[in-house]
């Protein structure tokens, strides 16, 4: 069976479009970089500070009642996250979401007003420092940094140089423009956010190779067509690959994203927006900043 058959898509001849959509996209998606950076974005607590109260239920609370709760308390910026065994509800709030008072008191308060009859008890109280925060910014750049880097030598040493920066483009543009869908939308950014960053990263690479792979056995085939000719026949080759693979992982990401709940909303909106720019990116991205490198990158290596 074929999802698609056999096509004959020009991709490089629309890489002048594809271009100006990505430096867009780039230009957001390091907007949205340096008020991370700044501490000026939306930032979970992880990232700008807050207070994380632990409680535990005689009885069964539901988390939506929950939320209602705090929300008529002048708590509706807090972050719910459930633990059913042992009826425990984990409760963050953002020092700037946090009204006059201390946070785990205001806590007690609402739940002891609006949920009525189900007593609780307070587990534990954290409070994270704005020096945490920044430490966590910090170092969660770094590590997107690393990830870059460790990609363009990977293909490198794996392909070739040329292949190692087409490579490491097509991930710096996912990364951005996660950041950039973000920044536009307002959403949190917070470690779990961090966490699908890097996880589109490794998506994207994975599927880039594929599309190099190919182009590489093809430019080893083939030594007297033009390099444009050798990667559209290649890209077209592995299309339907490409498209099955991107829309099984897009169904999981949906899922998560639509019947995952509030708490992994935002984690499952960023898989979803990167696996749809992965899969773009490795097509119109990588492969024609490759090609326009302007000549044939090495295809002695197995």
């Amino acid at each position: 069976m074929e999802f698609i058959g056999k096509t004959h898509i020009d991709f490089m001849g629309k890489k002048k479009f594809s271009f100006a959509i990505s430096i867009v996209i780039g230009i957001l998606g390091i907007i949205g970089i340096v008020r991370i950076a700044l501490g000026t974005a939306n930032m979970g607590i992880d990232f700008s500070g807050g207070t994380a109260v632990q409680l535990k239920f005689a009885q069964p609370v539901h988390i939506d009642r929950a939320r209602e709760a705090l929300a008529k308390h002048g708590l509706k910026d807090a972050n719910l996250q459930e633990v059913k065994a042992g009826n425990k509800l984990l409760v963050k709030i953002g020092k700037t979401s946090l009204p006059q008072g201390n946070a785990a008191d205001l806590i007690q308060a609402a739940f002891q007003k609006e949920l009525t009859g189900n007593t609780f008890v307070v587990e534990s109280s954290t409070e994270i420092g704005p020096a945490i925060g920044d430490k966590l910014r910090k170092d969660t750049l770094i590590a997107v940094a690393i990830s870059l880097i460790g990609i363009l030598i990977y293909i490198a040493w794996r392909f070739d140089f040329t292949f190692g920066i087409g490579a490491l483009v097509a991930t710096l543009h996912d990364v951005l423009a996660m950041f950039a869908v973000f920044f536009l939308l307002d959403k949190e950014v917070n470690l779990l956010f961090i966490t699908a960053v890097l996880t589109i990263a490794g998506y994207s690479l994975t599927d880039t190779v594929v599309v190099f792979d190919r182009i590489r056995e093809n430019l080893h085939k083939n030594t007297k067509d033009s390099l444009e000719t050798i990667f559209n026949f290649s890209i077209n080759e592995v299309l339907s690959r490409t498209i099955i693979t991107a829309l099984t992982t897009f169904l999981a990401a949906g899922s998560l994203y639509f019947f995952g709940g509030e708490v992994i909303h935002d984690f499952a909106l960023a898989l979803v927006v990167g696996i749809l720019v992965g899969v773009y990116s490795s097509v119109f991205v990588a492969s024609p900043i490759v090609e326009v490198w302007g000549r044939r990158p090495k295809t002695s290596k197995a």
